[in-house]
């Protein structure tokens, strides 16, 4: 092993440890790790950025303002008011929606048709009265299972294209995932509407978390401590009667910006103290008019839930969120906006910050309290993602028809080779700044940055491994851990190892270093490279295990109710299947 492969698996493996930690944003980690590479010298200078330029990097950006100008228009809310019902059977639902998110996935990024969806599978819920963890989580693995159809359906698909253009001189086209990622969807969609559903633990399924989303259950919001307060020189323990019946639960006590130590339940309590409760709205209001204490942040715009212009909106966090790692106070949200984070559910979890210093993690539910006018536009602001149906987008419904057409004239002309994909893409997205389908400011905030760089800073990375030979080191390996057997079982065993790094890697990151082992695979079988990176496509983006292989999973651990090891009870068989699903394919529509 060279000086500069033994650097870079170094680094790799430091990427890797990082990216599970969790504790430092991935685009991050991946920008330091480039920085890192150029300074050692692993990477070349003249490549240092060249993945801002990658192809694949300039399709995602463009894929995720299409999606946008389909959301916008309208057309996706047409298609669920006439196929979405709450009369329906669950498994008829469950059947339904996940065929609808495939089928949406695999023309727009998966990530934006599960948000499309989320909200319309929540209102179902409600008016059905079930529990939204039961439909959840097959909607997410339905849309991850989606974007493996077609070329833009997700970016690892992009990456493989690319990744084949550079080494192979030829590109995939649009619809060359196709017959492998029918098939998979097929047979998932169908695991998930008759068996997947009923493995998500029974805990899950008879909570009605849909009415507790709604009633805003679960929600610590802080109260201030006012002259009139009736409890002043009380201790908090002589409050437990007023507060069982009201419904109350003091969680803890704030004193000149310092929470007091436990709950605080010998403290005598003092004006301009802010009490932390646990209630609804409903036994909030009952509790601060029992006592007299006023809501934190009245200055700004009065009591909770009162005052004619004041509304409430529920909104997820997804990954890569502006607020994901700060504070509703390091914002400013409040002095600058007006709107004040009433509370934040995390699957229950109580927490010693104060509601205002809390950090905020994807997958947390946040409750925002502010003038019914700037609610819509913090939100976006916010990079959050309402929950309730359409949200707060202001839908051009008068212009669905041209929103397709321009996408749909676009997937034709690329497919049929007369413009290059990206120039497609391109044009479509200019054409939807024109029409003002996407608004110029809404442009930027389409595009997810964080994975935008991810990719700029993993492509040298990955080209840099290849180049010194690393991806031939790894692809040997894998090659005689398999010695005697077929060519069939090495593509098994890539699968296997791809599925798991995605899994707790970002499937972006994974396709990027798998791509290359899959050619040197190949190579050293002597056998066609189109089967391994096809499997690799297929594996990078079956992330169904843990909420952090995939964002969408991570977008509905909040509004579910789900926890960490509720995933891999429906994803462990799903995952099985889609081996033995893709394998036989593999092999017949690419043979060796």
């Amino acid at each position: 092993m060279t000086n500069d492969q033994m650097i870079l698996f170094a680094l790799l493996a430091g990427v890797f440890v990082f990216l599970i930690w969790g504790r430092l944003r991935y685009d991050l980690v991946a920008f330091l790790a480039l920085i890192i590479a150029l300074i050692i010298g692993v990477v070349p200078t003249e490549k240092a950025f060249s993945g801002f330029g990658h192809p694949a990097t300039v399709i995602v950006a463009l894929v995720l303002i299409i999606s946008r100008g389909l959301s916008n228009s309208g057309a996706i809310e047409l298609i669920a008011r006439y196929l979405v019902s709450a009369t329906r059977t669950l498994s008829a639902h469950i059947t339904v929606m996940a065929g609808l998110a495939a089928g949406l996935s695999a023309l727009m990024n998966n990530v934006g048709a599960l948000a499309l969806l989320m909200p319309v599978d929540l209102q179902a819920a409600e008016k059905a009265k079930r529990s939204p963890a039961l439909t959840l989580m097959p909607l997410s693995f339905a849309s991850i299972l989606g974007g493996m159809i077609t070329l833009i359906g997700t970016p690892p698909n992009i990456i493989i294209a690319a990744y084949r253009e550079q080494a192979l001189g030829e590109s995939y086209s649009m619809f060359d995932f196709a017959p492998v990622g029918i098939a998979c969807t097929i047979a998932g969609v169908a695991f998930i509407a008759t068996i997947g559903w009923r493995l998500i633990p029974v805990e899950r399924s008879d909570q009605n978390s849909a009415q507790e989303l709604f009633n805003l259950e679960g929600y610590i919001a802080e109260t201030k401590v006012v002259e009139t307060t009736t409890i002043i020189g009380k201790r908090v323990n002589e409050l437990d009667q007023i507060c069982d019946e009201n419904d109350v639960t003091i969680v803890g006590v704030v004193r000149r910006g310092q929470r007091l130590p436990g709950m605080a339940r010998r403290q005598v309590l003092k004006k301009n103290d802010i009490i932390m409760l646990e209630a609804s709205p409903s036994a909030l209001e009952k509790f601060i008019g029992a006592v007299g204490l006023h809501y934190a942040g009245a200055n700004k715009h009065g009591r909770i839930l009162s005052g004619g212009n004041l509304a409430l909106v529920e909104a997820v966090v997804p990954e890569g969120a502006m607020i994901e790692g700060r504070s509703s106070l390091s914002v400013r949200l409040l002095y600058r906006h007006a709107v004040t984070l009433l509370g934040v559910s995390r699957s229950g979890q109580r927490f010693r910050d104060r509601v205002r210093d809390l950090k905020i993690e994807a997958g947390d539910i946040l409750l925002l309290i502010g003038p019914a006018e700037r609610l819509p536009e913090i939100v976006n602001w916010l990079g959050c993602l309402p929950l309730a149906e359409r949200g707060l987008q202001l839908v051009q419904r008068q212009k669905a028809l041209l929103a397709v057409s321009i996408f749909f004239t676009a997937i034709l002309l690329a497919s049929f080779g007369i413009l290059y994909l990206p120039v497609a893409l391109a044009a479509t997205a200019g054409l939807m700044v024109l029409f003002e389908i996407v608004p110029i400011r809404q442009v930027y905030t389409s595009i997810e940055w964080p994975v935008i760089v991810l990719l700029g800073s993993m492509i040298p990375i990955g080209g840099a491994l290849e180049t010194s030979g690393g991806t031939a080191l790894i692809a040997s390996g894998i090659v005689s851990l398999s010695a005697g057997y077929s060519a069939a079982v090495v593509l098994v065993l890539l699968i296997v190892v791809t599925m798991t790094l995605s899994d707790v890697l970002n499937n972006t990151a994974t396709a990027v270093i798998a791509a290359p082992i899959a050619i040197d695979i190949a190579k050293r079988l002597d056998v066609s490279p189109d089967p391994f990176l096809m499997a690799v496509a297929i594996a990078a983006s079956c992330a169904f295990l843990t909420p952090i292989g995939h964002k969408n999973n991570t977008l509905i651990l909040g509004p579910g109710g789900y926890k960490f090891g509720d995933y891999w009870r429906m994803g462990l068989p799903l995952e099985i299947l889609v081996i033995a699903i893709s394998v036989p394919m593999l092999l017949w529509v690419w043979p060796l």
